[in-house]
Parts: C-alpha cells; structure tokens; sequence
C-alpha cells in the first residue's frame, strides 16, 4: 500500500490547499501526515508551516499542484457555464410549457434582469475583443 501513495497531498481549501508530506516508512506502518505549508491559490503565496523551511524539490511539487489545480478550476469555471446553458434552455421548456402564471410571476424579474445584465456583459466583452482583432 505504502508504494501506492503519492509523497505529498494536498488538502483543498477554499483559497488553496494544505500541504502535507505522506510517510509510510515507520515502524507502525501507519501513514502519517505531516503539515509542510499552506498555500493560496488565488495570490500563489506559499507559506511554510511553523518553523518548516521547504526544500526546493517541496516548492517545486506545490507550484506544479497549483498550476495543475488552477487548470482544474478553469475547466471546472467552463463546465459550470455550458451547464448554466442547459438550466437556461430547461428554464425556457419550462417557462413555454409547463410554468403556472404564478410561477411565471414569480421569476420573471429576477429571470430578466440577470439575462439582461449578461447579455450586456457578454455584447460589451465581444464588441472589445473584435476591436483589439481588428487593431492587429
């Protein structure tokens, strides 16, 4: 089992991770973790546990995690967005075929004001991506 084990693992956090080193050569055969740092994803700051000093071969392992992890979280951002796609073309089923009028009631501001405001956000983000193709 012990051979199976990666040297460090990280424990997600929601701005990062806690880093620890996996030992499993002891006498009790145990595994034990040991808290090397914590680290930010947001900023890229690692800082040591304690009194820890990392080698280089630790930051060289938590800066690959947090490039690994941050193409995670864009492709997890991606996903999130083709799924918001689907729930607004369910919404919109719903809305046609099945939605009471006091259902409707219910949602249609809220509805068209987040779309609206997305829409703008979307219209305004592409016109500026046209205009610095166009500069090119």
């Amino acid at each position: 089992m012990g051979a199976d084990l990666p040297d460090y693992y990280f424990r997600v956090r929601e701005n990062g991770a806690l880093v620890f080193r996996v030992d499993t050569e002891n006498r009790q055969r145990r595994i034990e973790m040991d808290q090397i740092a914590v680290l930010n994803i947001r900023n890229g700051e690692i800082k040591p546990h304690g009194d820890r000093t990392l080698s280089e071969d630790d930051i060289a392992v938590i800066r690959d995690w947090m490039t690994d992890r941050h193409e995670v979280l864009a492709e997890r951002d991606v996903d999130d967005i083709l799924r918001a796609v689907d729930h607004l073309n369910l919404t919109t089923q719903w809305a046609q075929s099945r939605a009471t009028d006091d259902q409707l009631d219910t949602v249609t501001d809220a509805l068209l004001l987040a779309m609206h405001d997305l829409r703008s956000v979307l219209v305004r983000r592409k016109a500026d991506r046209l205009m610095k193709d166009d500069k090119r």
